[in-house]
């Protein structure tokens, strides 16, 4: 995009502005070295797809929810495993069907004979990576069952609420809405996805790459190393508040959104919760570049991705076929950029 390097330009001489100290920008170069070596250990396994892997870390840094959609072998639930591995975190895996319960997820009271009372069996949702792969395949009753988790990390059940351990993340794979027996995601659950993106076929050499890699190495596993864990994890999360947000790029990431709300071809636009996801990722993809200030740039890299499936089109639009993805880059094109 030839705009691209007069908005760097004009972003540059915010550094100046606003001096981080030396402790600050020494983590913050930590967490880009270690996104590196997670992002180049992961491109061991999914080929072709840089862009894609760096995303899903800036959504990770961000302490966000993800959700895949794609078609089916596109590597949405590779990617989430091979995520987990580098990470170094524990790892649980709901597959995702019609007569799936919330309590297959969340866990249940389970009456102990011996104490003679009722003790609760942790479901797979106590973990620090949840993998909800097909979520669409499931009723709305059981999809239902992961807001409060998704949300405030935490699952009540009956009238105990149990903490979830830290960092907490769900990564969801869905199949498109056209496929045969899915049910669509409710409004409230995609709200809650921090991103929503795709993986994308890969093109002809990265395909031949991806079989002759198959043909070394004799096994459909590949091996991953394992770059950090939770701890650290958490640390990487925290360093990404002080990424420092000047507040006419504050204003904005609150222009793109209010504009969501007031185009004349969107029914809903994007919550504050859209907003603050704007906030959040816009300075993990700071701290991935290396730097302690947003820019516009890193506003615009994260824009679509962030805010597309919280609206929803009037019902003339949709029938003509028009994508939000395709709202969302409008509005950027009209929004006057911030010269700070």
């Amino acid at each position: 995009m030839p705009a691209a390097p007069a908005v760097q330009a004009a972003a540059a001489p915010a550094a100046p502005k606003h001096q981080s100290s030396p402790e600050v920008k020494e983590r913050l170069a930590a967490v880009g070295a270690i996104g590196q070596a997670i992002s180049a250990e992961v491109q061991k396994v999914i080929i072709g797809k840089a862009h894609v892997i760096d995303n899903v870390l800036v959504n990770i840094l961000a302490n966000g929810n993800l959700l895949f959609e794609d078609y089916p072998g596109l590597a949405k639930t590779l990617m989430t495993n091979t995520f987990a591995d580098a990470l170094g975190c524990d790892f649980k895996r709901v597959s995702f069907t019609p007569d799936l319960l919330p309590a297959d997820i969340t866990g249940t009271n389970i009456y102990d004979a011996k104490k003679g009372e009722f003790t609760f069996k942790p479901g797979p949702i106590f973990c620090n990576l949840l993998l909800s792969d097909e979520i669409n395949r499931a009723p709305p009753k059981t999809q239902a069952a992961l807001l409060e988790a998704m949300q405030e990390k935490q699952v009540t059940i009956g009238t105990v609420t149990h903490k979830l351990p830290s960092p907490f993340l769900t990564m969801a794979t869905q199949n498109p809405v056209e496929q045969e027996g899915t049910y669509p995601l409710p409004e409230a659950q995609l709200d809650r996805f921090m991103f929503k993106m795709s993986v994308g076929y890969p093109d002809r050499a990265d395909e031949d790459e991806i079989l002759a890699r198959r043909i070394q190495r004799k096994k459909d596993a590949v091996d991953v190393e394992v770059i950090t864990d939770p701890q650290r994890v958490i640390a990487m999360q925290q360093a990404i508040e002080d990424v420092y947000v000047d507040p006419a790029i504050r204003m904005y990431m609150v222009e793109c959104v209010a504009r969501t709300r007031e185009d004349p071809r969107v029914l809903v636009g994007a919550s504050p919760r859209g907003s603050q996801a704007l906030l959040k990722t816009g300075r993990a993809a700071a701290a991935m570049r290396g730097r302690d200030f947003v820019t516009p740039d890193d506003v615009k890299s994260v824009a679509v991705l962030a805010l597309a499936h919280r609206l929803i089109l009037k019902p003339e639009h949709q029938i003509k076929g028009l994508e939000c993805d395709e709202v969302i880059q409008t509005i950027l094109g009209q929004v006057p950029v911030p010269t700070v």
